[in-house]
């Protein structure tokens, strides 16, 4: 039993630490957000209302300037005000904000905040045994090594929860009638309309490259359509 203590000490840490931060997320999402009621955008949320079968949709606006949405761990879906601009701007149009919002619900539809936190603690403690291992094997390099397995096993988690949730917008814009060509135009220049990703090589980017996004839309619209 004290042998897993450690384990256990380093699990309830990551647990804590998880909640805190989502906690924390939670209190400045609300704090620098408002409900999303442009009338623009009110034609293609209803579609997606009524593709989903609810009567609301809990769509909010954070005053952040980066181009960005995400899903809170509380089923809530923000877009941040630099992708407003861009919509408000015309370099976005209503159809590809949809598309967004139909991305971030499938991250919440399919459970993924959960899941990365369970995702998370398992890490910590594969950590914990890594660096024990490769750091008495390789004393100089044994960490790095160990905090490089990490950071690719926490990206290709990450880069699985983003294919899912983009097939899963890919179905509701289908049902919705609004069709995956918005999700697939807004793909296609997203990387320059964001300013670019960075130099982070694709098997350490928390997101999949976007060709490879694109590639594996077409192949679901082929797919359910041919079906």
């Amino acid at each position: 039993m004290l042998r897993l203590l450690p384990f256990l000490l380093v699990l309830l840490a990551a647990l804590a630490m998880w909640h805190f931060s989502s906690r924390n997320l939670l209190r400045q999402l609300s704090a620098r957000s408002a409900p999303l009621t442009d009338p623009g955008l009110a034609p293609v949320l209803a579609r997606l209302r009524a593709a989903l079968g609810v009567p609301s949709l809990p769509v909010f606006v954070y005053a952040e300037p980066t181009v960005n949405g995400l899903a809170a761990p509380d089923g809530r879906v923000f877009l941040t005000e630099g992708f407003m601009a861009l919509y408000r701007s015309g370099q976005v149009t209503a159809e590809e904000i949809a598309s967004v919002i139909a991305h971030e619900l499938g991250h919440v539809a399919s459970g993924h905040a959960k899941r990365r936190m369970i995702d998370f603690t398992g890490q910590n403690v594969l950590q914990m045994v890594l660096v024990g291992v490769l750091g008495r094997i390789i004393p100089v390099a044994g960490v790095w090594l160990a905090n490089l397995i990490i950071a690719a096993i926490a990206a290709q988690l990450s880069q699985r929860d983003e294919y899912e949730a983009d097939a899963f917008a890919t179905a509701l814009l289908i049902k919705a009638g609004i069709g995956a060509e918005p999700q697939l135009s807004l793909f296609a220049r997203l990387d320059s309309l964001a300013g670019g990703r960075g130099a982070a090589p694709a098997w350490l980017s928390s997101h999949p490259e976007t060709e490879r996004r694109i590639a594996a839309i077409r192949a679901n619209v082929l797919r359910w359509t041919a079906a």
